[in-house]
C-alpha cells in the first residue's frame, strides 16, 4: 500500500530528512522512531502531499502522492498536529460535520459520528464547545476528526500528545481496530507502550541519519 524508495528532504545545506526505503502493506501499522529532529514529522508531511521530497518516490496504492486529487484524500486521511477547529461548533457538531463531507447518507454519517465519540470516549463532552475542552481531550477530539471519514491510509504524527496512560490505551485500541479492518497506519511516536501495542514493523530514524 506504501512504498518509499530513497526518499529524501533537504532544506539549502540542511538535511530535514536523510534518505530512506520502506514499504506497508495493507493492514499494517507502521511505527516511525527516533529523536527530535530526524525528521519523524517530515517524513509524514512528504506521505501526505504536504512536503516535496528533494529525492526519491513515494507511492501510496500504485499511484503518486497527488493531494490535489479528491481519490487520494479519499484513500489517505491525516493528523499532523491539531485538525482546524471552529470556536462555535461543538464537538459533536464538528465530527457530523467531517462524515458528512465524506459519506452521502446523512444516517450513515450520524451513526460513524457517534460511533467515533463513543469510541474516543467523548460522547459525554459532545456538546462541549473546543475552547472548554482539557488538552487531553483536545487531543481525543482532533484523534476523533480525523476517524470520521472512510480512508485506507491513516498517518497519525504523536497522537499520544497530551495523554494520560489510560487515554493512550483507549487510542491503541481504536488504532489497533482500523488496522484490523484493513487499514495502513503510519505513526510517528515517542511512546514506547503506543509503539509496542501497535507496531507490525518499525522504521527508526535515528538509524537512518
Amino acid at each position: 500500500m506504501i512504498e518509499v524508495d530513497e526518499v529524501g528532504v533537504t532544506a539549502g545545506d540542511v538535511t530535514l530528512l536523510a534518505p530512506i526505503s520502506v514499504a506497508a502493506q495493507r493492514g499494517e501499522a507502521l511505527i516511525v522512531r527516533g529523536r527530535n529532529g530526524t525528521g519523524k514529522s517530515t517524513l509524514l508531511r512528504v506521505l501526505a502531499g504536504a512536503q516535496k521530497p528533494s529525492s526519491g518516490v513515494v507511492r501510496i496504492g500504485g499511484a503518486a502522492v497527488a493531494p490535489r486529487d479528491r481519490g487520494f484524500r479519499s484513500r489517505v486521511a491525516v493528523m499532523i498536529g491539531l485538525p482546524p477547529m471552529a470556536p462555535d461548533l461543538t464537538v459533536f457538531d464538528h465530527v457530523l460535520m467531517v462524515a458528512t463531507t465524506w459519506l452521502d447518507d446523512p444516517d450513515a454519517a450520524a451513526e460513524l459520528a457517534r460511533g467515533v465519540v463513543a469510541e474516543l470516549g467523548l460522547t459525554a463532552l459532545g456538546q462541549r464547545f473546543p475552547h472548554e475542552l482539557s488538552s487531553g481531550q483536545t487531543q481525543l477530539f482532533g484523534i476523533a476528526l480525523v476517524l470520521a471519514r472512510p480512508f485506507e491510509v491513516l498517518i497519525l504524527d504523536e497522537p499520544e500528545q497530551r495523554l494520560d496512560p489510560e487515554h493512550v490505551e483507549s487510542v491503541i485500541r481504536v488504532l489497533r481496530a482500523r488496522r484490523d479492518d484493513g487499514a495502513t497506519l503510519v505513526v510517528a511516536t515517542h511512546s514506547p507502550v503506543l509503539a509496542d501495542g501497535l507496531a507490525d514493523r518499525t522504521l527508526r530514524l535515528d538509524a537512518a541519519a
